[in-house]
This record gives C-alpha cells, sequence and structure tokens, in this order.
C-alpha cells in the first residue's frame, strides 16, 4: 500500500509543479531584463511615425470642437455639440478607469516590489479617491475665488464717481443699455452666464492637467520600449486615443470662451505632450527600466492620481451638467442621442484597450 500512496503523492506533486510551473516562469520573467525581439534600430523609425502621428490626431481634435464659427452645428448651444461633449465624456470616463487605473494596478501591483507596503494594501483605488477628492476641492475652491473677484470688480465699477456732466441715472441707464447691469450683479449671487463661465473655464484647466499627466506618462513608456512589437499596434491606438481626447479636451475649452491666444496654447501644450512624452523616452530609453521598483511607484501613483481625475472630471463636470439640465430632460429624443453618444464613446475608447 505504501508504494501505490508515494505514487499518487508523486504524482500529484508533479502535477501542481507543472500547474504552477507556468505562473512562477511568469512571474520571474516579468521582472527580467529580456533581450529577445529587440531592436533599437527598426524601433526608432516606428517611434518617430508616432510621434508625428499622435501629435496630428491630438491636434485634429482639440480643433474639431473649434470650428463652430465656421460650421453653425459644432456651436455650444446646439444639440450636435452636446452630443459631441457626451461622446466626449465617455472616452475620457473609460480613459481613467479602463486605461489608466488598471495600468496603476499593474504597476502598484508588480512582483517586482517585493519590499514594502505596495503587496498589502489597495494604493491604486486609495489614491485615486484621493485624487478625485483633491479635484473636488480644487474645483470649488477655484470656482468660488473666480466668482468673488467677479463680484469685487462689479462693485468697484458700481461704486465710482459719475463723470462730471452725468448724473447717477444717466450713469444707471448706461449700465442697463450696455448690457452690464453691475448693479443687479452686486445685488445677485452672480449672474448664471457669468456662473457658467467660470465654471467652465475651471473645468477647462482642470481637465487639461489630468490629461496631460496621463498623456505624458504613456509618452515616455513608449518612447522608452524597444521592442517593435510592442511600440507597432500603439501608434494608431494612441493616435485615435489623443484624437478622442482632443475633443473632450477642445469642446470643455470652447464653452470656456478663452482669448484666441490662450485657446491655441491650450490645444498646442494638450496636442504636444505626448511626443513630447516620446522624445524624453527615447532619450533615456538606455537609462530607464520599466520593472524597476522606482519607476513602478512613480508610474503608479502618477497613473492613479490621474485616473482620480479624469472619473471626476466625466462624471460631475462634463456628463451630469448636461444630462440633469432641463434642456435634456425635457427632450427624450435628446436624451436618447446623448446616451448613445455617451456609450459609443466609452465602448470606442475601451476598445483600444486591446491594444494600448
Amino acid at each position: 500500500m505504501a508504494a501505490p500512496k508515494a505514487k499518487l503523492a508523486a504524482a500529484l506533486c508533479l502535477l501542481l509543479l507543472a500547474v504552477s510551473l507556468p505562473a512562477l516562469v511568469a512571474a520571474d520573467c516579468e521582472c527580467s531584463d529580456d533581450a529577445a525581439g529587440r531592436d533599437k534600430a527598426g524601433v526608432l523609425r516606428l517611434k518617430i511615425i508616432a510621434i508625428f502621428c499622435i501629435l496630428a490626431g491630438g491636434a485634429a481634435g482639440a480643433a474639431v470642437p473649434s470650428l463652430g464659427h465656421r460650421f453653425p452645428a459644432l456651436r455650444p448651444d446646439t444639440d450636435l455639440f452636446l452630443a459631441v461633449k457626451a461622446f466626449a465624456g465617455g472616452v475620457i470616463l473609460a480613459t481613467g478607469l479602463v486605461h489608466i487605473l488598471p495600468a496603476a494596478f499593474d504597476a502598484l501591483g508588480s512582483p517586482c516590489l517585493v519590499r514594502g507596503p505596495w503587496q498589502k494594501f489597495p494604493f491604486a483605488g486609495m489614491i485615486a479617491m484621493l485624487a478625485a477628492i483633491a479635484t473636488l476641492m480644487v474645483d470649488t475652491v477655484a470656482t468660488g475665488y473666480f466668482r468673488r473677484t467677479i463680484a469685487r470688480k462689479a462693485a468697484a465699477v458700481v461704486d465710482e464717481t459719475p463723470e462730471p456732466g452725468h448724473c447717477e441715472g444717466d450713469l444707471e441707464a448706461s449700465d442697463a443699455h450696455d448690457g452690464h447691469a453691475h448693479g443687479m450683479f452686486v445685488l445677485a449671487p452672480a449672474p448664471t452666464a457669468g456662473d457658467d463661465l467660470v465654471r467652465h473655464r475651471v473645468i477647462s484647466q482642470v481637465l487639461e492637467l489630468g490629461v496631460v499627466v496621463h498623456s505624458l506618462i504613456i509618452g515616455m513608456s513608449l518612447g522608452a520600449s524597444d521592442f517593435p512589437s510592442t511600440v507597432r499596434p500603439l501608434v494608431p491606438a494612441l493616435t485615435f486615443h489623443q484624437l478622442f481626447e482632443g475633443i473632450g479636451l477642445g469642446g470643455c475649452i470652447v464653452q470656456a470662451k478663452f482669448r484666441l491666444k490662450s485657446v491655441v496654447a491650450m490645444a498646442l501644450f494638450f496636442s504636444l505632450t505626448t511626443p513630447v512624452g516620446i522624445a524624453i523616452g527615447i532619450a533615456i530609453s538606455s537609462v530607464y527600466d520599466e520593472t524597476s521598483p522606482t519607476a513602478l511607484v512613480v508610474q503608479g501613483f502618477l497613473e492613479a492620481a490621474a485616473a482620480g481625475i479624469l472619473v471626476y472630471m466625466a462624471l460631475v463636470d462634463i456628463l451630469a451638467e448636461d444630462f440633469m439640465s432641463a434642456r435634456v430632460q425635457s427632450r427624450a429624443r435628446l436624451q436618447l442621442a446623448l446616451n448613445a453618444s455617451l456609450l459609443l464613446g466609452a465602448g470606442m475608447m475601451s476598445m483600444l484597450a486591446i491594444w494600448a
């Protein structure tokens, strides 16, 4: 009886070893520096192509919402613009939840992080939560600051002494005629148009911060890779990725009604971030080790923070504002169009996760 039991035990041990060996090898290989498949000369050409393709995609996406002066259907007060904005909101939401947050969990849960508390606590989720809370605080504080600043300027205009030859009645009539209504502005908390403008300006700036952080990270990751098999599918995927993100950011910038210089500067800053990240990745590719503990922790923290920012911005500042408005809720067809556009944007961006 002892011999069959020994044989059975040996067979079970061999079976367990056969099952667990691939997992152990995979865990070791994740932290190893495998030279197979490297082609620095070939991958450099792909990276240069990626710089121009991604630059063109980001610039085109950011420019689309700005064409409202040429195409009236794309103006911010049209139903088509709301549908485009819902599509962009879905893109940004999927970017945060499908692309960035899983990457943060992978980085901070990597088997290469054998020391420290990284394997004992879901730091990526906590950082994303704290980033969303911080975005809420920045959102409310910045909005309140700009509103108080506008109110103080309006009060200063009202307190100015009338020019000689003009009475107070003439001044009030002149203000009312010009459409400023400074006196009513001081009595009321703030006019609706002013509130909307302040909100859109804060939204566009905070959103650009989150998008830029993510774009820089993915650009550096692509630029630091020496494997053509990794870079090749990323070129079209990241081009469409930047195109969709540019549409979302461009829509918020248009609604903020910045001056032309500010609009161009924000669009260029977004468009150039990923190409600059690729260039930085190329420059540091010889010394950068993406499996080093320091690189993994920094990448994980930044990715998680960017995910929290984008999820908050997509749900609270881009989608909720339009979906909860009386204009949308009073029209069933418009509601259906916005829901379909949201699902389309989220679905298309989620599919890109297969390659990027």
